[in-house]
């Protein structure tokens, strides 16, 4: 099998040779991707000043983080900061043909790989930045209509970035939306069926329309939302902190929606340890509970999770050891 079926029979929970794997580096990965956060008009600007970065970004939001700290940091200044702005605010337009003719060349360089288009951000993701997370958190309580103005307003981006996807002939989308904090949900199940329930299945629909699946990282605990969105159209979860999961519960999910997972070996508990032992029981922990539908992956920011490229590369090991795989180099 190619890297690009294998990919896709984990997710469908079909027979591979081995599980799917996404690497960095000189190591296997099954998957090649590119995005759709190309904005007209858009060049991002980026300064310091004492120890800190500022940067902006195509939704008009400006950011700050600690110079060699973690990559993205936080919104400082907000695009929309009050409700009477929001009906000049435009947002982003994307690129089209620069975006296709940019995943054309990817898909070129890697033929044989999964085929993932990267959406620039999503509903909550973006809009929490657009107005901050600890003021959208109120929104949702007391500006329900505006909220639902925003994120019609949105809906544009993504749209057209599943249009995108689907003229390259991409196998999927993928997007980010952190819902969950360690215990559960940053909201209750019933406001995520208010805001975001008809436009998922509506965005989703439209992408399995096109032949794509959707690829949806989130982390946290979202255990009382996760039906709802394998309901909605979600193919494939990608988690960073496994382990927040029961895994009878998840790999039941997984197992009744024909739905993959992509992870890493756990990020907060296992990953920091920098012990081979707590390691290596996290790669059996994985294999032992979503071996018929996982793909194991490496997480992006090593420095920003506190782990050193040798413990990374102790869990790539120890998972191409338990899948039987001798060649262990990028293809």
């Amino acid at each position: 099998m190619t890297s690009r079926e294998i990919f896709k029979a984990k997710i469908e929970h079909r027979d591979a040779p081995r599980p799917g794997l996404t690497f960095s580096g000189e190591r296997i990965n099954d998957a090649v991707s590119c995005s759709t956060g190309i904005a007209r008009g858009f060049t991002q600007k980026r300064w310091v000043e004492g120890n800190i970065e500022y940067y902006d970004d195509m939704w008009g939001n400006l950011w700050e983080r600690m110079v060699g700290g973690c990559q993205g940091g936080e919104v400082c200044k907000p695009a929309i900061s009050d409700w009477s702005e929001l009906d000049k605010w435009t947002p982003p337009q994307i690129d089209v043909e620069k975006c296709i003719s940019e995943g054309r060349k990817a898909w070129d360089a890697y033929p044989d790989r999964f085929r993932m288009v990267g959406c620039p951000g999503w509903m909550f993701s973006s809009a929490r930045y657009l107005r901050k997370l600890e003021i959208y958190m109120m929104d949702m309580a007391l500006y329900p209509e505006e909220l639902k103005r925003l994120h019609e307003k949105m809906s544009v981006v993504f749209e057209t970035s599943i249009f995108i996807a689907g003229e390259l002939k991409a196998d999927a989308i993928f997007f980010c939306e952190d819902m969950g904090t360690q215990n559960g949900l940053l909201f209750s199940p019933e406001m995520w069926d208010e805001y975001f329930s008809k436009m998922y299945h509506r965005l989703f629909g439209m992408a399995h329309e096109k032949g794509l699946k959707v690829i949806m990282h989130s982390c946290g605990q979202n255990s009382a939302i996760l039906e709802r969105l394998l309901k909605a159209g979600v193919n494939c979860f990608q988690f960073d902190q496994p382990t927040v999961y029961d895994p009878v519960f998840l790999s039941g999910l997984l197992k009744k929606y024909n739905a993959g997972l992509w992870s890493p070996i756990d990020i907060q508990k296992i990953m920091p340890t920098g012990d081979y032992d707590i390691i290596e029981k996290g790669v059996d922990f994985m294999f032992k509970h979503y071996a018929d539908c996982v793909i194991f992956k490496n997480y992006g920011d090593l420095p920003g999770i506190g782990v050193k490229p040798e413990w990374d590369m102790w869990a790539y090991e120890k998972i191409c050891e338990k899948a039987g795989i001798r060649e262990t180099a990028s293809v």
